[in-house]
């Protein structure tokens, strides 16, 4: 196969144009000081509600603690909403969280602190 010199114009212009990934002026990826990246943080709670009733469970799959607590918001206007007292879940543990209303509950959910 033979090409022509306008194939071979348009084939080195294409590869002296490609942009290289990196924004013109800036050290390349290698010679750049990289940002720490953030430690995941935040255990994993499910909650469940059963008439009055509020549960939450919350694992923390990560090496430091994290202080959870629960927050009911019932549904009444004269019934009081509630939050628990922060629980330490510190690495590989689940806590159990419990909560209630007089009547029904319109909102939960969980709070995390570092």
């Amino acid at each position: 196969m033979r090409l022509s010199g306008a194939a071979v114009l348009v084939a080195l212009a294409l590869v002296v144009a490609a942009p290289s990934g990196a924004p013109r002026g800036q050290p390349h990826a290698r010679g750049a000081a990289e940002k720490p990246r953030p430690r995941p943080f935040g255990s994993e709670c499910r909650t469940g509600v059963a008439g009055p009733d509020v549960v939450a469970y919350c694992h923390n799959p990560y090496p430091e603690t994290d202080r959870v607590r629960l927050h009911v918001e019932c549904a009444r206007w004269w019934d009081i909403d509630s939050d628990s007292r922060p629980v330490e879940a510190g690495p590989a543990m689940t806590v159990r969280l419990t909560g209630r209303c007089w009547k029904e509950v319109r909102s939960v959910w969980v709070s995390h602190q570092k």
